[in-house]
C-alpha cells in the first residue's frame, strides 16, 4: 500500500494504517531526535511526544502527500520542548567540574562521537538545517517551510555548514 493511502486511512480513524506509517518513519524521527538532543532517553520521549499528537491530530491533515514535513515539524517542536528543559536543569544544578559543560552531545560510539562535535559546531540554526537535509531527507524547498526561511537561504547555509563539519572531521 502506498504512503499517502495509509495517511488517508489513518486520518480516517485506521489505527493499523497508522502503526505502519510509523514504522516507516521511526528510524528517522529517532536519528533526527538523537542528534538533536544529544541523547537516547530524551529522543525517544521526543519521539513518542511526536507520535501521540500525530496520532491525535493525522485526521486534521489536508494533504498526505504533507505527511513527511507535517510530522518532522511535530517532532521539532518535540525536541525544541526537551531543549528547553535540558537547559533549564543545567541552570538549575550546582556547577560539577567532573561533567562536561560545553557539549551537549553524549554519544556510544568513537564515529558518532566525532559526527557530534561536528555537529556542535554548528549553531542550533544550522544543525536543524543539516539533520532536516541528511537525517529526514527533506529538500531545501521542504526545509525552508519548516524553517521558515527562503530555500536559497537553506541551500547556502547548508552548504556552509557542512564545510564547517568536513573541515573538522578531516
Amino acid at each position: 500500500m502506498e504512503e499517502s493511502e495509509l495517511v488517508k486511512k489513518a486520518g480516517n480513524g485506521d489505527r493499523e494504517a497508522f502503526c505502519q506509517l510509523y514504522s516507516i518513519y521511526k528510524d528517522r524521527l529517532y536519528r533526527y531526535a538523537y542528534y538533536r538532543l544529544g541523547n537516547d532517553v530524551d529522543a525517544q520521549d521526543a519521539v513518542q511526544d511526536c507520535i501521540m499528537s500525530a496520532f491525535e491530530q493525522i485526521s486534521k491533515l489536508r494533504r498526505a502527500e504533507a505527511f513527511p514535513r507535517w510530522i518532522f515539524k511535530i517532532l521539532h517542536g518535540s525536541c525544541s520542548i526537551y531543549v528547553k528543559q535540558q537547559i533549564r536543569q543545567r541552570e538549575n544544578e550546582t556547577l560539577d567540574t567532573a561533567r562536561p559543560s560545553a557539549n551537549l552531545y553524549v554519544t556510544m560510539n568513537e564515529s558518532a562521537t566525532e559526527l557530534c562535535r561536528a555537529l556542535n559546531l554548528l549553531s542550533a540554526e544550522e544543525r536543524d538545517i543539516v539533520l532536516l537535509s541528511v537525517v529526514a531527507g527533506f529538500t531545501s524547498k521542504e526545509i525552508s517551510k519548516l524553517t521558515g526561511l527562503t530555500a536559497g537561504s537553506v541551500r547556502s547555509k547548508l552548504s556552509r555548514s557542512l564545510s564547517k563539519m568536513r573541515t573538522y572531521l578531516e
